[in-house]
C-alpha cells in the first residue's frame, strides 16, 4: 500500500493555521502570485491577519473541508498549501485549490506532485467521484500542470475577470474517478 500523503517530490502534512498565517505577508507582497491565486485585488496582509484568517477557515470543524500544507521531501520546508472542499457529498463532488508560494519553487514539479497526492486522497480515502477546479486563462503553467494530472477543460466563463485593463476567462476543469484510476493504473 502506498504512503497516502507522500509523492516523489513533496508530502502533504497537517495544515497549521499559525504556520500558514505567518507566510501571508511574504506572498501577499508578490503581486504575480496573488494574481495567479485569487480574483481579488493585490493587498498587503500582516501575519496576525493571516493567522486569524486560517484559524477561522480551519477552525469551523467542517467535516467536508480538508486543508494540507505542502512540504518538500528533501528538506521539509513549507512550499504551499492545498485545500479540498466537498461540495456535494451525495454526488461525491469536491473542489480543489492549490498554491506554491515562492517563485523560486515554481516550475519544479512540486505543484503537480502535490495535486497527484491530493487526488489520490480524494479518490481512495474520501471515495469521491469527481474533483473540479477553476484556473485563470492567463495561467498556462497551471493549466498544463492540471492537464498532466488528468484534469480536462470542461468549460469557461468568458471575460469573467478584469486584470490590467484586459478581460480574461475563468476556465473550469475536472477529473473523474475512472479517469484518475486509468491514468494511475489503479485497480
Amino acid at each position: 500500500m502506498k504512503d497516502l500523503y507522500r509523492g516523489t517530490l513533496v508530502r502533504l502534512s497537517a495544515a497549521d493555521p499559525e504556520e500558514l498565517g505567518k507566510t501571508v505577508p511574504a506572498w501577499s507582497r508578490d503581486t504575480e502570485f496573488v494574481r495567479l491565486f485569487g480574483t481579488g485585488p493585490a493587498r498587503l496582509h500582516s501575519s496576525r491577519a493571516g493567522v486569524e484568517f486560517y484559524k477561522k477557515e480551519m477552525g469551523q470543524e467542517n467535516p467536508t473541508h480538508y486543508w494540507f500544507s505542502i512540504r518538500a521531501l528533501d528538506d521539509n520546508r513549507l512550499l504551499g498549501e492545498t485545500d479540498l472542499e466537498i461540495e456535494n457529498i451525495a454526488a461525491g463532488e469536491a473542489f480543489i485549490g492549490i498554491g506554491i508560494y515562492k517563485r523560486d519553487d515554481w516550475g519544479k514539479g512540486y505543484g503537480s506532485d502535490a495535486m497527484r497526492i491530493a487526488l489520490r486522497y480524494a479518490f481512495t480515502e474520501l471515495n469521491l467521484r469527481r474533483v473540479s477546479l477553476t484556473v485563470f486563462e492567463y495561467n498556462p503553467r497551471a493549466i498544463r500542470s492540471y492537464e498532466k494530472c488528468g484534469f480536462q477543460i470542461e468549460g469557461r466563463r468568458r471575460a469573467a475577470l478584469l486584470k490590467d485593463g484586459k478581460s480574461w476567462d475563468i476556465i473550469y476543469m475536472g477529473i473523474l474517478f475512472d479517469e484518475w484510476k486509468e491514468l494511475n493504473n489503479e485497480k
